[in-house]
């Protein structure tokens, strides 16, 4: 009976560490690792997927927003004087979401780089500083409104001692929904209704059930880990940054590390043709990661 037992033991060990072999070999393309793009910029950050493919992405401390044309893989500037816009978002309508901290807003960009200021403040009050922001099927938005100190800030008054996560409606109307140590990285799924936040300063990210526009189940712990940003594949794996990037599955259970030879991996996103290239943006330069599973949207 002991051998026996040994022997289901070893077959039950040998079947999970070939399970998770075949859920790399799934994902990943054997040899290929995460290829730097470009490293011109100063701090990359904030990158999201329009719906051809190309990735929008911000270098903050020169206020530049810069995007990945998959076609010819050049970096291509889009627009200077962004408001130090740090994280972005494609809204459902093609235009570009920018938390844009300089005056702790957050704008609208069109395709032909029209500017609109969306967000100023909350209740008569300056914003901290937008972070990071993920826009819903039905015109709302959720971002996380953390306090970075920035040195370009002039005579910078915190307005507002919570440090804390938002809604605003499709009709402009803002919302706190929860407040935490440092939010930082957001991310959502329409398909999952799920929504993603970390708490980075906390050392922990958290879900919540996507109830309807702007309402939320209580948030759930996720996992023990921070993040600076996030992303979601269409198996329902997280995505989360710091040393380099570590995917996660839906349980919240860590896959796989895929280390990136810079000090800090700031954001990760989905780009590409068939949006399973991995975007990364890392310090001072940006790296791209063919895959075998794809993005959402």
């Amino acid at each position: 009976m002991e051998n026996i037992c040994r022997i289901s033991m070893i077959g039950l060990v040998f079947a999970l560490l070939s399970c998770q072999s075949v859920n790399y070999n799934t994902m990943f393309y054997e040899d290929v690792q995460p290829k730097k793009v470009s490293d011109q910029f100063s701090f990359t950050e904030g990158p999201s997927s329009d719906q051809h493919g190309n990735v929008y992405f911000t270098d903050q401390p020169n206020d530049k927003i810069y995007y990945w044309d998959w076609k010819t893989n050049k970096v291509i500037e889009f627009l200077g004087k962004t408001g130090r816009a740090n994280g972005t978002h494609f809204d459902k309508d093609g235009n570009l979401i920018t938390c844009s901290d300089d005056q702790g807003e957050i704008w609208k960009i069109s395709k032909d780089k029209k500017v609109e200021v969306i967000l100023k403040g909350f209740e008569g009050k300056r914003l901290n500083g937008p972070n990071d922001v993920w826009n819903d099927a039905s015109g709302g938005m959720y971002f996380t409104d953390p306090l970075y100190k920035r040195d370009y800030w002039i005579d910078f008054k915190q307005e507002i001692a919570h440090k804390s996560l938002y809604y605003r409606t499709k009709d402009g109307k803002t919302i706190k929904l929860e407040t935490f140590v440092q939010p930082n990285g957001i991310v959502g799924s329409e398909i999952f209704k799920k929504l993603y936040i970390s708490d980075i300063d906390a050392g922990k990210t958290y879900v919540y059930d996507i109830l309807g526009e702007g309402k939320l189940s209580e948030r759930k712990l996720f996992c023990e880990m921070g993040s600076d940003g996030m992303t979601l594949d269409k198996h329902g794996n997280l995505y989360l940054t710091g040393k380099g990037v570590h995917i996660f599955n839906r349980h919240g259970k860590k896959l796989y590390h895929i280390p990136i030879a810079e000090d800090w991996t700031s954001n990760v996103t989905f780009g590409g043709q068939n949006n399973d290239v991995l975007f990364i943006t890392a310090s001072k330069s940006v790296y791209t990661l063919p895959t075998k599973v794809r993005g959402t949207r």
